[in-house]
């Protein structure tokens, strides 16, 4: 994901660094948006082609466009990728390292068989903890599924060469599930804090959202089933009193419809939905913002994750309204920067709002300390470097 395209850029700043020390990186993609489920240039109708951005090569690997439609089009997306992915990755020149992630859940199919065909290190990243999360959510029931699921998890786990993960609570159940700890590498969550400052200017921002003189709560990110969105719609109502206190939520997903919808049914005046943003947009976004919410439902699996969008509200200097407990509960409490809601707690959430809006020396503490812990502990420039460490470690034993 490049800075051009809505979503994260974590591979491709890792990419930008390998880059600067003289590596090659190349990147086999959708053409389609995961947030939007839309071409990312919806200008090339080719179902294949390729693309160079600051030296990092791109495939875009042909895809069907059906990816919010439904379950089951989602999971032919999902499959039809793994499998175009895998023979783009067999054509591609000169590899000495394969790097698959996951999710989707079956990403980590076509980067075994690149690896194991062209007889390659494979370094295997995880992301999420699939199928748990799945499994958690009440989206998968079928035991049968669940079963072959967890089989096909085990089997990417033990025959990576190399695991790769961005959160401490993902390297502990990879170890309960019989992985070697020196097997697994931490590199965790975080943001080009070059990219998100205190000192950005969002003026335009709240002009263009007619935000001007309020109190704006912003969530930037994925609207899906997960994030329990829900839960900024119920504080939004409860907060309708106080017409200087907005919701703006940033981002795209198979929810946002859905979410529209209750928003207008409900009659809230204080809550703007935008679309997916591009990434470049992100400073912008958050400087007109003066609190950062980050909410996921209230399920044990999702204790154990780093989301990406607290690393950036911290950047940008603004504090954390905090709706998900666990490990990244930790990184708030640790560096004072923002104030943690029990999840599914809307009035607990109106509560924390109303306060740090009447509380403009707390506010600015809180934020100070924000971008004072990320810079110090979750610098992608420090991480990129880890990365690539990683990566010539790997390389240079298999030779």
């Amino acid at each position: 994901m490049t800075t051009a395209e809505p979503g994260g850029t974590r591979h491709f700043e890792f990419g930008r660094y390998l880059i600067t020390q003289g590596d090659s990186f190349t990147v086999i993609a959708s053409p389609v948006n995961y947030l939007t489920g839309k071409r990312t240039h919806p200008e090339q109708h080719a179902p294949r082609y390729q693309e160079q951005i600051e030296g990092i090569k791109i495939t875009r690997a042909y895809t069907p466009q059906m990816l919010h439609k439904n379950f089951l089009t989602r999971l032919l997306t999902h499959w039809v990728f793994a499998l175009v992915a895998a023979w783009e990755g067999l054509r591609t020149p000169q590899i000495d390292l394969v790097i698959g992630t996951t999710p989707p859940f079956f990403q980590p199919l076509s980067a075994w068989i690149v690896a194991r065909l062209r007889r390659k290190p494979l370094l295997l990243e995880v992301r999420d903890l699939w199928p748990e999360f799945a499994i958690d959510m009440g989206v998968l029931r079928n035991r049968l599924i669940i079963f072959l699921a967890r089989r096909l998890e085990r089997f990417f786990y033990c025959t990576a060469d190399h695991l790769l993960v961005n959160s401490p609570a993902y390297q502990d159940y990879l170890i309960h599930k019989g992985i070697p700890p020196e097997k697994i590498s931490l590199i965790p969550s975080g943001t080009d804090t070059t990219m998100f400052t205190p000192d950005q200017d969002g003026s335009a921002i709240r002009a263009r959202y007619g935000l001007e003189g309020k109190f704006v709560i912003v969530y930037t990110g994925a609207l899906g089933l997960a994030n329990d969105l829900d839960l900024a719609l119920q504080a939004a109502d409860q907060l309708r009193g106080y017409a200087h206190i907005h919701f703006l939520l940033v981002g795209d997903g198979k929810e946002r419809a859905r979410l529209e919808a209750e928003s207008v049914r409900m009659g809230l005046t204080n809550v703007t939905f935008t679309g997916a943003l591009l990434k470049r947009d992100m400073p912008a976004v958050l400087a007109a913002a003066d609190l950062g919410l980050v909410t996921l439902l209230p399920i044990k699996m999702f204790t154990t994750t780093y989301p990406n969008k607290v690393f950036d509200y911290m950047a940008a200097g603004i504090p954390t309204l905090l709706a998900v407990d666990g490990v990244i509960r930790q990184v708030i409490d640790a560096s004072e920067s923002g104030i943690f809601v029990t999840p599914g707690d809307s009035i607990g959430l109106s509560k924390a709002i109303l306060r740090l809006c009447d509380d403009y020396q707390l506010r600015t503490q809180l934020g100070q300390n924000a971008r004072a812990y990320v810079v110090k502990h979750f610098d992608r420039q420090t991480q990129a470097k880890a990365f690539y460490a990683l990566c010539h470690t790997m390389t240079t034993a298999a030779k």
